[in-house]
Order: structure tokens, then C-alpha cells, then sequence
């Protein structure tokens, strides 16, 4: 165990930090910090909605111990090129899920049509991820339906690709019946844990919310480094 120092800069990413004041520990050789967010406001508004899905995770996000990942890891995504299954979104357009604008209101997020859909990040080389963080949208309470994390290696995840994390519960997307459980959506987003898999591009799929059936995106952040 490495004693508590100060905040470490992530590469590349003025502004914010891994672990500040936290201490470090030490993993095959590697030393690990602590993942800290750089959070949007708090945006929800009006009367919150009741929420009843058999697989929902009710722990209060903010008592959740921050994700550890090797030193030196930052958000690969940022203004990375991003494409979607819905051509001609509802409003917006796929790029607003890397430009970093993490509000939850109008002008920060993409809307994809009804049913089933994804939007896809290009990180441009193989690398190393440790954390996939997505924004749906969080102006106000809902969960969304069917959250599936992909990655591959492959543009057209022809492979299948690698399932991260998936709460398909019901297999009702095609992805297998998941044992993830879904949460309430708020500013924090959501942190899942990459466990270093090694890929150039990374999908999210989602099928609607407890709200409606539209799916927003409102920002998906990617930590890791490139492949050592």
C-alpha cells in the first residue's frame, strides 16, 4: 500500500483527477488509483416517477467505492467519432456523446428513434479500458431498458463481440438473459467496469426507458490507455 499523496492529473485531461487525496495501491507491478468523475448539475425536475423492475439496484450511488485503474489511465473517447443504428436521430446528432457536455437537458444529448438501438465510439487504436461510464439522460428519474455494453475489435461486431455488462433481464434484445441489474438514472452516470478489455470500439445498446420508448444518450465516457 502506497501512502496517500496528492491528486494525480490524468494524461491528457486538464482538470481532472484520479484519487485526490486517496491512496494508491499496487496491482501486478502496476500502481492503481482511484477513478473520480468530473460530475455534471444535478438536473432532475418535477414530480419523480415510481420505478418497479425485478432486477433494480437500489444502492445509493454516491456510497459506491470509486472504480481502481492503473495510473495514467483518461478518457479515450473524448471527441472520438461516433456512429448510431438510427440514421437520422430524433434530435441531435451521435457526436454529442463525445463532445464531453454531460448536462442531461436539451442541446446535450442525441435521441434515437423507438425499440432497440446503439450508438458506437471509435477509439481509434486497440487499447486497454478499464471503464465504460454512460450519461443516458437524467432530467429526470427513469431507468433504461436493456443496457448492454459491447466491445471488439470489429466495426461491425460481427464477432458478437464482448459483453461487459448487460441487464437484459428478460433477454428481450437478443443479448441473453444478463444478470446486471438496472438503477435509477442521475448525474453521476454509471460506472461498469471494463476490467482491461482490449478493443478499439465500443458499443452501447439500450431499448427505451421506464419513461418512454426514445433512447437518449447524453454522453459515454471511456477510460483506459492505448495497448502497452
Amino acid at each position: 500500500m502506497l501512502a496517500a499523496g496528492p491528486a494525480v492529473s490524468l494524461a491528457g485531461e486538464p482538470g481532472r483527477f484520479v484519487g485526490p487525496g486517496a491512496p494508491a495501491t499496487q496491482s501486478a507491478g502496476r500502481v492503481m488509483v482511484p477513478l473520480e468523475l468530473e460530475l455534471p448539475k444535478a438536473q432532475q425536475v418535477g414530480t419523480p416517477k415510481p420505478i418497479s423492475l425485478p432486477h433494480m439496484d437500489r444502492t445509493p450511488p454516491e456510497s459506491v467505492p470509486p472504480l481502481l485503474m492503473p495510473l495514467g489511465s483518461h478518457n479515450l473517447a473524448k471527441g472520438k467519432p461516433v456512429t448510431a443504428s438510427d440514421a437520422f436521430p430524433m434530435v441531435g446528432d451521435p457526436g454529442m456523446v463525445t463532445d464531453g457536455d454531460k448536462a442531461g437537458q436539451d442541446g446535450s444529448f442525441v435521441e434515437l428513434g423507438p425499440g432497440k438501438q446503439w450508438v458506437q465510439i471509435d477509439l481509434g487504436v486497440e487499447s486497454e479500458v478499464f471503464a465504460v461510464v454512460p450519461w443516458f439522460f437524467h432530467g429526470e428519474q427513469r431507468a433504461i431498458h436493456d443496457v448492454v455494453v459491447q466491445v471488439s475489435d470489429d466495426p461491425d461486431f460481427r464477432d458478437g463481440g464482448r459483453v461487459l455488462f448487460n441487464n437484459d433481464h428478460d433477454n428481450s434484445s437478443g443479448f441473453g438473459a444478463g444478470r446486471d441489474l438496472a438503477w435509477v438514472e442521475t448525474h453521476r452516470g454509471r460506472v461498469i467496469d471494463a476490467k482491461g478489455a482490449r478493443c478499439r470500439y465500443v458499443r452501447v445498446n439500450t431499448s427505451g426507458s421506464t419513461t418512454d420508448e426514445m433512447n437518449r444518450f447524453t454522453e459515454v465516457e471511456v477510460y483506459g490507455r492505448g495497448v502497452e
